[in-house]
């Protein structure tokens, strides 16, 4: 019966990668000129509580995530899965995807947030009901391996997302104020890293560093250049051409950096770009001294400053705890000088 079931999930997972693979990803113009918006969240809307990808071991970390939900006066709805387990994931891939569609379905749930990264994601993309969701238009929140749903939802369900914190992140004053401004409010704000507040002549914390100077406007594509790299040469990455693209990642050293870059580079997704900003990364640092090796600065420099797009480094977002929301698909304007993220358009109608 094991072995029946499994081999079902596997042919039903094929199948929905051959018909993916059929549909080509949304031209940037068809793109920019379709772009949903997704309603945007009221006090007292239901929203769902999913993980895609890893699991949370602890019933007590998931009631803190359903009171964070409340204390944003929102209702969480755990997904139907949402304490299971298999292996080092948060169920099986075709259960983890059923949660994902049935959340979509549901009338009474205006938002989805994923609890948690890890790993996982790409792995139920086969199973996602794309006609489903873009038949309902929800807004799904989440950072880490979650890029790997908001670059196959800019690609095929087309409409807004949000790469911000996850459900069991800290939320900090500077992360819910951003997120509640674009996913609450409707607002378009200019992003800017927050002044250093140490204890010394120069500040060290909000820095930027500019690659290429300039200013430029396009749509925002990206999120996590591990999880975007894997996706390189599937049918579940959306059209670069004339975006902005921005990175985050953690715990990966300048060489596979610059590794996952060059993947990107001969992929043909950094030729077709406007501007880049990669964010925070966390934990990147090389180990030992510099002289034997390129820091993570050289390696973007290496990779961005050629492109002769403006490119910048340092903006607030990432594997950090406090952290912009970033809407994904909307268009906006990066002054790479000042290290701003301006958005040019609502997120949420």
């Amino acid at each position: 019966m094991t072995i029946a079931f499994d081999r079902r999930a596997l042919m039903t997972a094929m199948g929905g990668a051959l018909v993916a693979a059929k549909a080509p990803a949304m031209s940037e113009a068809a793109a920019a000129s379709s772009l949903i918006k997704p309603p945007r969240l009221r006090p007292g809307d239901t929203v769902g509580l999913i993980e895609p990808a890893g699991f949370t071991n602890d019933a007590f970390d998931l009631d803190l995530v359903k009171e964070t939900i409340a204390a944003m006066g929102l209702k969480p709805k755990p997904a139907g899965h949402l304490a299971e387990r298999y292996g080092y994931l948060a169920g099986k891939d075709a259960d983890r995807a059923a949660d994902v569609n049935a959340l979509y379905a549901d009338p009474d749930v205006r938002a989805i947030f994923a609890v948690r990264g890890g790993w996982g994601c790409a792995r139920i993309l086969p199973f996602l009901d794309f006609q489903t969701i873009r038949a309902h238009p929800k807004l799904l929140i989440g950072f880490s391996d979650i890029t790997a749903l908001h670059l196959a939802f800019a690609a095929r369900a087309g409409f807004t997302t949000i790469h911000g914190p996850n459900a069991s992140a800290r939320w900090p004053g500077f992360s819910w104020d951003a997120f509640r401004a674009i996913a609450f409010d409707g607002a378009t704000p200019t992003l800017v890293n927050p002044a250093g507040r140490e204890d010394r002549l120069v500040q060290r914390t909000g820095r930027i560093r500019t690659f290429r100077s300039g200013t430029a406007s396009g749509r925002l594509l990206g999120g996590n250049l591990t999880v975007l790299a894997a996706l390189m040469g599937t049918p579940w990455l959306p059209d670069f051409t004339g975006a902005i693209l921005f990175l985050e990642d953690t715990n990966e050293a300048p060489y596979r950096i610059d590794r996952m870059l060059t993947q990107l580079a001969l992929g043909g997704v950094l030729g077709k770009l406007a501007g880049v900003v990669f964010g925070q990364c966390t934990g990147c640092a090389a180990e030992g001294p510099s002289y034997g090796g390129f820091t993570l600065s050289e390696v973007l420099q290496q990779h961005l400053a050629p492109l002769g797009i403006p490119a910048f480094q340092g903006a607030q977002f990432g594997h950090v705890a406090s952290q912009f929301s970033l809407p994904v698909g909307v268009n906006a304007q990066i002054d790479a000088d000042a290290g701003s993220i301006r958005l040019l358009e609502p997120a949420v109608a």
